[in-house]
C-alpha cells in the first residue's frame, strides 16, 4: 500500500535522514541516503514497516501490508511528525541566509532534525546517548527494540511501549540491554509514563518558556543538561545548544583552529542566531557529513 505526503518547498529527504543520528537507531533502518525504513505501531493491529522515499514535492510511503483508514491516517501523521513536515523554518532560513558561510543551510534544505513518532521514544533514546559511545547507544536501543518491540509480519520490530518496558525488572536493563547505571532510570521512566504520572507528549505543545520546560525535563531521572537540550530541539525549541564532547571537539577543529575553548565561546559564536542558535550550531557541526558523501 502506498501513501503520498506533500512536502514543503525546499525539503530535502537526504538532508533530513542523514542530518541526525536517529536514522542509525532501530527501529529506523537507513537503506541509503534516499530511503528510510521505519516500523510503526498503528493501533491494535500488528505494527507495519514503512519505506519512505522522496518524490517530486512529496514523500512516498510504501507500507508492508494493507492499512485500514485509521491505520493509514496514523502512518501519515507519524511520517509528517518524524520528518518535521509541518515545521515552519522560514525565519531560520532567513537568519542563516544573511550570513554567507551559513547560506548553504537554506539552499540545501537542511535543518529538519529527524525524530521519533513519540516524545517518549526520543526521551528514552536521549538517555541512552549520555556518557557513552555511539556504538553503546546503538546496542542499548537495539536491545530494547529486539526484545520488547511488537513484531510486524516481516520480522522487524517497533519501539517498545511504556507498558512493555515497565513490565521488565531492572535486571533486564542491566543484563540484556546493558544499560548500566541507566537501568533504574529506564525502568522508572517507563513505569511513570505507563501509569499516567508523566506525559512526555505534552512537551510538544507546552507553553512554558524554554528554561522552565528544560527544568521539567530534568525532573526525569537520568536527564541532565545535555539530554534535556537534545530533547528540546526535538520538540522544536532551538534556543539551546546541547553541547557534548563531540560537538565541543567539532567546534574546536572547525571554528577555533584546533584550540580548546570553553562553552561560553561556543555560545557567543552562535548567539546572533538567537532563537535558532541550537539549530544553526547543529547544521554547522554536521555540514561535512554530506561533503564526505559527495
Amino acid at each position: 500500500m502506498n501513501i503520498s505526503i506533500p512536502t514543503p518547498g525546499g525539503f530535502d529527504l537526504r538532508r533530513t535522514v542523514g542530518g541526525h543520528g536517529w536514522s542509525d537507531l532501530l527501529p529506523f533502518e537507513c537503506v541509503d541516503a534516499g530511503a528510510l525504513v521505519r516500523v510503526l505501531d498503528v493501533g491494535a493491529g500488528a505494527p507495519v514497516a514503512v519505506t519512505v522515499t522522496g518524490g517530486e514535492g512529496s514523500l512516498e510511503v510504501r507500507a508492508s501490508r494493507r492499512l485500514n483508514k485509521a491505520e493509514a491516517a496514523r502512518v501519515g501523521r507519524d511520517v509528517r511528525h518524524m520528518f518535521r513536515l509541518d515545521d515552519d523554518l522560514t525565519l531560520f532560513y532567513a537568519a542563516v541566509s544573511a550570513k554567507p558561510e551559513f547560506a548553504w543551510i537554506a539552499r540545501d534544505g537542511a535543518g529538519r532534525l529527524l525524530r521519533s513518532p513519540t516524545v517518549f521514544e526520543d526521551l528514552v533514546k536521549s538517555i541512552c546517548t549520555t556518557n557513552c559511545t555511539w556504538a553503546l547507544t546503538k546496542k542499548m536501543v537495539a536491545g530494547l527494540v529486539e526484545n520488547l518491540g511488537r513484531e510486524e509480519r516481516g520480522g522487524r520490530r517497533a519501539f517498545p511501549t511504556p507498558e512493555a518496558m515497565a513490565a521488565e525488572p531492572p535486571e533486564f536493563y542491566r543484563d540484556v540491554v546493558r544499560a548500566g547505571y541507566r537501568s533504574e532510570y529506564l525502568k522508572e521512566l517507563a513505569g511513570r509514563v505507563a501509569a499516567g504520572e508523566l506525559d512526555p507528549e505534552s512537551w510538544l505543545g507546552s507553553e512554558l518558556p524554554t528554561d522552565r520546560l528544560k527544568r521539567e525535563m530534568k525532573k526525569v531521572k537520568g536527564v541532565g543538561d545535555y539530554a534535556a537540550e537534545n530533547l528540546l530541539k526535538l520538540v522544536g525549541r532551538y534556543d539551546v545548544l546541547a553541547l557534548d564532547s563531540w560537538v565541543r571537539a567539532q567546534f574546536t577543529r572547525k571554528r577555533n583552529r584546533g584550540r580548546a575553548c570553553d562553552d561560553q565561546k561556543i555560545a557567543r559564536f552562535y548567539a546572533g542566531f538567537r532563537d535558532w542558535r541550537g539549530l544553526a550550531l547543529w547544521c554547522d557541526m554536521t555540514q561535512e557529513w554530506f561533503e564526505k558523501q559527495e
